[in-house]
Parts: structure tokens; sequence; C-alpha cells
């Protein structure tokens, strides 16, 4: 188990739960979930980073800058972050907001077949800072070492999945900081965790994924500001078509007065919510349902360079996340 701190509130802590679950529908997917008192013991490292990713089964490390030695083959991008920490606003048209504060390419990368699904794991995430969860592809190239070697700053991005406010009527949990359903809610609820689809037609290739959250508890006050919390991997589309979406440089994705970027959570009724950056990619599902995803084996990532490939499958692990 990962280091975790307990986020606890008084009231629940002093009183104790006083009504059952509620079970709600969001989303136009149908998806249902269960909220409980129980989910404000949040588990939440300092804030957040993804500690593994699910594809296929296999499960792939994620980078971890609290640690002296991680894996030299890995698909996910190496950061400086070692509070997990996140990206402020001041950072919009330089590098950081690509895939967080100084993120270096990765010797590998990860082989997903289009129309299949990647489960983010995330370590934890506070009830506080609610916000949308967001997704977005980035063609390196159709050659193999593509996205090992590409220059972040040049790289275009569109979103293959965006979800934000889900039901401004109701609470995530009966002793929520804030009024709304957010899509931060449902992946606390579905164990810190969030499944994207790769849209089955593009095209195979090479591509950095970056999937971010975004926390918009301080985004009311100009001082602070919407937090970002992006982190990328390199993956490998195999099968798919010959769709290849036009894109925003990751380093335009957002601007500082963008509607998404400055809303009030705190305000009450919740108005409408425009989430922030490029609109999805027609040819992917805005909301993949969010069960989790089954592991069954670790995978080591794929090597750029051809000829050094060391990667592995160990053991069955069965487990889920």
């Amino acid at each position: 188990m990962h280091s975790i701190l307990l986020i606890l509130l008084t009231d629940l802590v002093t009183n104790g739960p006083t009504k059952a679950p509620e079970l709600v529908q969001v989303g136009h997917v149908g998806i249902k979930v269960a909220f409980t008192p129980a989910a404000l013991f949040t588990l939440v490292a300092a804030h957040s980073r993804i500690t593994n990713f699910v594809i296929d089964g296999a499960s792939y490390n994620g980078y971890n800058a609290k640690v002296p030695n991680n894996p030299k083959l890995l698909a996910a991008w190496s950061t400086t972050v070692n509070d997990d920490g996140w990206v402020s606003t001041e950072s919009y048209g330089g590098p950081n907001i690509v895939c967080h504060w100084n993120a270096t390419n990765p010797a590998g990368h990860a082989p997903v077949a289009a129309g299949d699904t990647i489960a983010f794991q995330w370590q934890g995430w506070p009830e506080s800072h609610h916000g949308p969860v967001v997704t977005h592809l980035a063609y390196c190239g159709s050659e193999r070492g593509s996205c090992e070697a590409v220059d972040k700053t040049i790289l275009s991005f569109f979103a293959i999945d965006k979800v934000g406010l889900i039901d401004p009527n109701k609470n995530a949990t009966e002793f929520a900081t804030a009024r709304g359903i957010w899509a931060s809610d449902v992946l606390i609820q579905n164990n810190a965790s969030w499944v994207v689809q790769i849209p089955p037609k593009i095209a195979p290739g090479y591509y950095v994924l970056r999937h971010e959250i975004v926390a918009l508890h301080f985004a009311r006050y100009p001082g602070q500001g919407a937090q970002h919390y992006p982190q990328c991997i390199n993956i490998q589309v195999t099968g798919g078509g010959g769709d290849r979406p036009t894109g925003t440089l990751g380093t335009r994705l957002y601007q500082p007065a963008e509607e998404g970027l400055v809303y009030d959570i705190s305000q009450s009724p919740l108005p409408p919510y425009k989430i922030p950056g490029p609109t999805v990619y027609t040819g992917a599902k805005t909301f993949a349902v969010q069960t989790g995803a089954q592991v069954l084996s670790s995978a080591t990532a794929i090597p750029g360079i051809p000829g050094n490939d060391t990667r592995s499958m160990t053991g069955s692990i069965q487990e889920s996340i």
C-alpha cells in the first residue's frame, strides 16, 4: 500500500454517518455510483500522481519523483515534483503545463490497440479538490522512438475525454465541501482511478497521452487560481483507422481568463460549467464507463531504441484498480 493521509471531517468523526448511501446516475452513459460518507476519508498523498496504468490487464509503473531510483525503462514521463504538487496558472504558455514540472521523455512506450481502454490509478485524491478530468493525445510519428525523442513543446494535443460538472444539483456526499458532483468525485469513488478509451478510428502510430485533473477549489481567487495535475505517458497505437485530428500546442491548451479556469465552485446554485481546453475529437467517447480495471500482470515498457528490448511480463497479480 502507498503511504496515505486521511482527510477527516470533524462533523463526521463526532456524529458519524446519518444517512444511507445514495445511488445517483451520472453522465449520459448511465454510470451509477454510490456516494457514502466514508468517501470523505479520502486517500491522498499530499496531492497526487499516477502510480500505475493498466492496458489489457497489464500494469505499467508510473514515475515517482519521491524515490531516488525509478525503473530505467518506463512509458511514463519523469518530473521533478517530489511533493505530488500542481502546475499553477503562471505556467500557462510554458513547457511545464504540458506534462508537469521539468517533465522528461521516458525511454519507452506501452502498446495499446485502438478502441481499447487505459485505466489510470492515482495515488488518492482530496475530496475538496473538485474539478474536471481531461485526457489528450498528441501524435509523435510513425517510427519507433518518435515519442522518446520528441520535444514536448512542439506537440499538438487533441482531446479524447473531458468530464466536468456532472450534476450541479446534488452533492457527492452528505458532507461534501462544495455543491455538485464533479468528475473528480467519480474518480474518488472509483478507487481514485479513471478509465479512458483510445478512439477506435485514430491512425496507428506513436502518441503522447496527457491525462490530467484540474482542481478548482482556489480558482475563484486571482492570487491562487486553478491547479493542474498533468501526467504523460508514451503509447503505441495499433490497428485503428486513418483519423489524425488536428490539435493545439500543449503550451497553449489553456488561457488565463478561460471561463472554466476561474469558475467559483462555492456558488449556489452552480451555473453551467464549460470544461477548459480544446473540444473533444468527434471520434472519441467523451465518458468511458468508470468501472475500474482488473490487473492480471505487471509489464515493462517497450524501449524506443530498437534492439534493446528488455521488457518482461511477470506473474499473475489478480487485483483490480
